[in-house]
């Protein structure tokens, strides 16, 4: 192991990296290419929008493949703030970044100096030297926020704006809402609503792999849109390589239903191994820029719950499932209760004589589904707002059919913002709806399993969390999408 000081850099092996900072800090990552700017708002990777190719934040580990970060990334920057945005570093115990490989074999440590009146701290970075991948110790202090480093690496930084009279123009980032104003500064639970912000598609709990890692997380919750458009099954697919008895059995010791394959979902499965076998490395886009979850609604598959696994190793469907049975994410996936449909295909890359297989889990989208889901978002929110003595949310369906309309554009038009490309905003699109209430809020999010999960990572930011307890809101709609890049996307439109 390595003790690194500023200006000091250790050579990687190759593989996923983890990094982790104990203690009461956030860890967010922005991925540069060489002159050192983000290429889009993509490329910052925060507790609003924890995944990139190649890299995933979960609490307070940030996961690094650097082998599958996007085409033209050369650097990783590792940046550190407060939990609590009121807090400067100084007031904290001294950050120290544990920097493991492959096999949890420790690679490096740095503690930096001690920082004082900074609330931000670029703590290391990844970056490549012809072909081989290094990380070099910083220690660099700012003063101005996540939105100061982010300004400073292109992220579009949002200014102050005023909003129209009577509506609350709450921009939340992902799945943590926004305060009033426009797109809000990527909020922090604790923290006040802070002036502007970034314009980032803040992701809350996205997948637990895929990207960069052999394997993904539980799938993520949603439809793919329009009421009255169903998945019903177009035929199960045939089981020539046995893989279904295999994965059944280890979903039935664990209580979980049996699953069944799907044409449609089989037919994405190939196409997306055969795209990361032309490449030659895992990846959740293929060479056209295609995402796996493009690739499942472009087959005409929609979905409620979706998961996937993008592995590259195995030789057989026996030593696949085994894989995926030998870590807790992959497991946990493998063995969702909620999944009834599957899709596997893998494809070898004849130059390496490597196969890389994609694995799809879902539920079928239903109408019936749809309404459930949005059903239980208002029964949490409404949970939230009875703990805090406020009355509850009403159901109305023109809010409904504004929010339901703005999660199906982003898909569709493949962005994530409460301003859509034609610069409509939230209360525009109530109006459009033929609503009439006076104020209008709004909270997105996407990359969320669950509504549980949605509402729990809207109530851990502040500007999200006003919203739902906004004592003036009286009626609420919900909308949600499966597809894109994301794989899901959730609006939640109040009205008072």
């Amino acid at each position: 192991m390595s003790e690194l000081v500023p200006g000091g850099n250790v050579p990687l092996p190759g593989g996923t990296l983890v990094l982790r900072v104990p203690g009461p800090f956030d860890v967010s990552a922005l991925v540069t290419d060489d002159g050192g700017k983000v290429r889009g708002d993509a490329d910052f990777v925060f507790y609003n929008q924890r995944t990139a190719p190649g890299v995933r934040l979960t609490g307070e580990e940030l996961t690094v493949d650097p082998a599958t970060l996007r085409a033209g990334a050369s650097r990783v920057t590792v940046v550190i703030s407060p939990t609590d945005p009121g807090t400067s570093l100084g007031q904290l115990p001294a950050p120290s970044l544990h920097v493991t490989g492959p096999g949890g074999r420790v690679i490096a440590r740095f503690t930096p100096p001690r920082p004082q009146r900074e609330t931000v701290l670029l703590l290391a970075e990844i970056y490549r030297r012809g072909p081989v991948w290094k990380l070099r110790a910083l220690g660099q202090g700012y003063a101005e926020g996540l939105a100061g480093v982010a300004r400073d690496f292109g992220v579009d930084v949002a200014e102050d704006a005023t909003p129209a009279a009577g509506v609350v123009a709450s921009a939340g980032s992902g799945s943590r809402s926004g305060s009033g104003g426009t797109a809000g500064a990527p909020p922090r639970p604790g923290a006040g609503p802070q002036p502007g912000g970034l314009r980032t598609p803040g992701i809350g709990s996205g997948r637990d792999g895929g990207f960069r890692m052999p394997g993904s997380g539980i799938g993520r919750s949603d439809g793919f849109l329009m009421p009255g458009v169903s998945s019903a099954s177009h035929g199960s697919a045939p089981d020539p390589d046995g893989f279904l008895p295999l994965v059944n059995s280890a979903r039935a010791r664990v209580g979980s239903p049996a699953v069944v394959l799907d044409a449609r979902l089989v037919a994405a499965a190939r196409e997306h191994a055969a795209g990361m076998a032309a490449q030659g490395r895992l990846a959740s886009e293929g060479p056209d820029g295609r995402s796996v979850f493009q690739r499942v609604t472009a087959s005409g598959y929609t979905y409620l719950t979706v998961g996937e696994h993008l592995v590259s190793g195995p030789r057989t469907p026996a030593e696949f499932v085994e894989y995926c049975l030998s870590g807790e994410r992959t497991r946990d996936t493998l063995c969702e209760p909620s999944f009834s449909e599957a899709g596997l295909a893998c494809v070898s890359d004849g130059r390496s004589g490597d196969v890389y297989w994609t694995a799809l889990w879902a539920r079928p989208f239903t109408p019936a589904g749809l309404t459930q889901t949005a059903a239980e978002v208002i029964a949490l929110t409404n949970a939230e707002r009875a703990s805090a003595g406020l009355q509850p949310l009403a159901d109305d369906p023109l809010l409904a059919t504004a929010a339901q309309g703005h999660s199906a554009d982003m898909v569709a038009r493949a962005f994530y913002s409460h301003t859509s490309p034609d610069g409509g905003e939230p209360w525009h699109r109530a109006a459009a709806a033929g609503s009439t209430r006076r104020t209008i809020g709004e909270n997105i999010a996407c990359g969320q399993r669950s509504p549980a999960e949605v509402v729990r990572g809207w109530m851990d930011s502040p500007g999200h969390r006003a919203n739902i307890l906004k004592p003036g809101f009286t009626h609420i709609g919900i909308g949600f999408a499966g597809g894109g890049t994301a794989g899901t996307y959730w609006t939640q439109l109040f009205g008072g």
